[in-house]
């Protein structure tokens, strides 16, 4: 009798401290929750931001690039996070980067969002390496190219990590090293030097810029050059690959004549624009379509 005393009084002293347990762990993981919210900077703290888009691109992997080390710009979302140099290296089916930073603003980045660096263990920071020169440098994965990818950088002044977005840029990558480029060729066309109309498409940028089409095409000596209207006059050059094509204000509408790489397939190409208060240089892709075009009248 007095076994089952005992017990009952056990079982009814249990059942009155799971409330006060559960109420300890519920505690615990709040509080877990609040300071890890404390340790990522709010939108008000990230200071002015450039939205990045990678609508329109198509993302260019380790298996598009030939094997070799390269320097090419990487655009970011925040002025606050400088780099000053962009070293990629294509190995074994992976692609990934050296970024030397233009300061020493930060500890640590996370490649991913401010809120998943708050919740994620030490092993999985990437930590900066000063070069010859003194600067920060960090080695990061590049999942691909043309495309936004998070990445959280923890300041060192407010302890706290801030978000920022990346853009490796598949249009300043040399000549001759992206594999799998599905074209057509001028040559393959088989058409004479001439004056011809061709249909034109835009990717990239906002999503929301437009160019005029049909554009004007001109072939002459095996060459093919496309006069290109945007539909405002927000742009002051055009550049492809590290050629710098500018206009000349004249008119209502921004207007460059550019050299045609292909038909058929995205043609990255880059264009500066004066829209958003200071110049910013924008990634779009233009596809000309072979099977449009005719003889200019």
């Amino acid at each position: 009798m007095k076994k089952l005393q005992v017990t009952a009084l056990i079982l009814m002293l249990s059942a009155s401290m799971a409330p006060i347990t559960c109420f300890a762990e519920a505690e615990n993981t709040a509080a877990e929750e609040s300071a890890a919210e404390e340790s990522v900077a709010s939108s008000s703290e990230l200071g002015p931001q450039n939205e990045l888009s990678d609508e329109g691109l198509s993302a260019v992997t380790a298996k598009d690039v030939e094997e070799g080390t390269y320097s090419i710009e990487v655009e970011c979302s925040s002025s606050m996070f400088p780099i000053d140099d962009c070293q990629l290296t294509v190995k074994d089916g992976k692609m990934s980067a050296v970024l030397t930073m233009g300061g020493q603003g930060y500890l640590k980045l996370y490649m991913g969002t401010g809120q998943e660096a708050a919740g994620a263990s030490e092993d999985e920071f990437i930590t900066f390496v000063e070069n010859d020169q003194g600067k920060q440098t960090y080695e990061v994965p590049v999942e691909a190219l043309d495309q936004v990818i998070n990445c959280a950088a923890f300041s060192k002044r407010k302890q706290k990590w801030y978000d920022r977005t990346l853009i490796f840029k598949a249009s300043s990558l040399p000549d001759g090293v992206q594999k799998n480029v599905q074209m057509t060729t001028l040559e393959d066309l088989g058409l004479e030097d001439g004056e011809y109309l061709v249909d034109v498409e835009i990717g990239g940028g906002s999503g929301h810029t437009k160019i005029e089409s049909p554009a004007p095409l001109t072939i002459k000596d095996g060459q093919a050059e496309a006069t290109i209207v945007w539909g405002n006059s927000n742009y002051d050059y055009m550049k492809i690959k590290e050629e710098k094509y500018e206009w000349d204000g004249n008119g209502e509408h921004s207007t460059f004549v550019i050299p045609v790489t292909g038909f058929d397939y995205k043609m990255p190409v880059m264009a500066d624009t004066v829209a958003l208060g200071t110049p910013r240089e924008l990634d779009y892709t233009l596809t000309f379509y072979s099977d449009t075009i005719v003889e200019a009248e």
